[in-house]
């Protein structure tokens, strides 16, 4: 298999950084979009992705600059937990802004090269994409939102592009530091390491033209959001 170019938001930490690390075991090129620089040696251009105007045009440096995207892995993501009225709206509202409209942005920017190349879409939504708990009604809204526009997008693009939602459950990563610990897993919260499902993306990614994996949950066997 040729050598891939994939565009991965919030590729410097998390879930996006063993995405790029899988691709770089796997000889694919990783090109990373985060606000802060990936591991040394792996491309990337610095964007917020709340900056829809940027975002487009990072995108289309990216582009540019490895002579075509081949995939993209929507990864990044952010939340601001707490009662509806509790949250400043700055908050709420930034939490749509990069998990909802800082995916759509990425994969718009993108489309002409993905065409392009038959390549595929992963969307990272959550399982609290498909099931609402209390203290998360902007992480909620986001991911639902992300869940409603992927299966959209992958009837519009059928045929064209593939297009997976991959719904994770709660991973090993910096992304419950600093909450209240009302807000963080337990001590006993059994959640999976990331990449084990940087793994699953992978195997979405190698699959050939015309198979489609639409939906993909990963979660660890005793996630409480699941199902």
């Amino acid at each position: 298999m040729d050598r891939r170019n994939i565009l991965i938001t919030g590729g410097a930490s998390g879930l996006g950084a063993a995405v790029a690390d899988a691709c770089l075991d796997a000889g694919d090129r990783p090109f990373v979009l985060d606000r802060q620089p990936p591991a040394d040696g792996i491309d990337h251009l610095l964007v917020d992705l709340s900056d829809r105007e940027k975002v487009d045009l990072v995108v289309r440096q990216a582009i540019d600059e490895t002579g075509g995207i081949d995939a993209v892995v929507t990864c990044a993501g952010t939340d601001a937990c707490g009662r509806l009225e509790d949250v400043p709206s700055d908050e709420w509202n930034r939490v749509i802004e990069v998990n909802l409209l800082g995916t759509v942005g990425t994969v718009r920017a993108a489309l002409p090269s993905l065409r392009q190349r038959h390549g595929r879409v992963v969307t990272v939504a959550s399982t609290l994409g498909l099931k609402a708990l209390p203290d998360a009604t902007a992480y909620c809204a986001s991911k639902f939102g992300v869940v409603g526009f992927t299966r959209a997008l992958a009837a519009e693009l059928a045929g064209e592009v593939g297009v997976t939602l991959l719904e994770p459950g709660g991973m090993q990563t910096a992304f419950f530091d600093g909450r209240p610990e009302q807000y963080r897993p337990p001590a006993d919260a059994v959640l999976n390491p990331p990449s084990e499902v940087a793994r699953a993306i992978m195997f979405v990614l190698a699959l050939p033209p015309g198979h489609e994996i639409r939906e993909l949950v990963v979660a660890a066997s005793t996630e409480p959001s699941w199902p």
